[in-house]
């Protein structure tokens, strides 16, 4: 299922304040939607930190990053605080964003039963179109982060 070029699905999600995100709000951005596994996961740890270490690139590109993972918002906020990330990671508990994206990973880790969200990574212009997708063929790939940030 490719997304690319229309709508993007919104989203209402808790960040690691407990607080309320939805995509919706971010309009008149371009926003980096970040998908990943699970905190603490290795590839997500590097993930996370080269957004983190382009985060001023990308914000004077008028972009902005969010981080979407089924983890709790407690380990979010844990994972957040031990990369300084600036950036928001939300909590999608229920996978109902990774439904809408297409992006559900069945058995992650080889544990069966337990879904996670595949690494995948999408770009929503100022209108909330979306003009960049990338999903990995399992959660072990990882994007080409030069590639996501020639997007912006």
């Amino acid at each position: 299922m490719s997304l690319l070029n229309q709508a993007a699905p919104d989203f209402n999600l808790l960040n690691s304040k407990l607080e309320h995100v939805k995509l919706s709000d971010l309009r008149g951005k371009k926003v980096i939607v970040a998908f990943y596994p699970a905190a603490f996961s290795g590839i997500c740890d590097k993930e996370v930190c080269i957004f983190q270490e382009n985060l001023a690139k990308l914000n004077g590109a008028n972009a902005t990053v969010v981080g979407i993972s089924p983890d709790s918002p407690f380990a979010n906020a844990k994972f957040g605080e031990t990369y300084n990330l600036e950036f928001p990671l939300l909590s999608d508990l229920h996978l109902d964003a990774a439904g809408a994206y297409g992006v559900k990973f069945e058995n992650f880790a080889g544990v069966e039963g337990y879904t996670a969200c595949n690494r995948a990574v999408f770009i929503i212009d100022e209108n909330g179109k979306v003009t960049y997708e990338w999903a990995g063929e399992h959660p072990g790939f990882e994007p080409n982060y030069d590639e996501v940030m020639a997007a912006v």
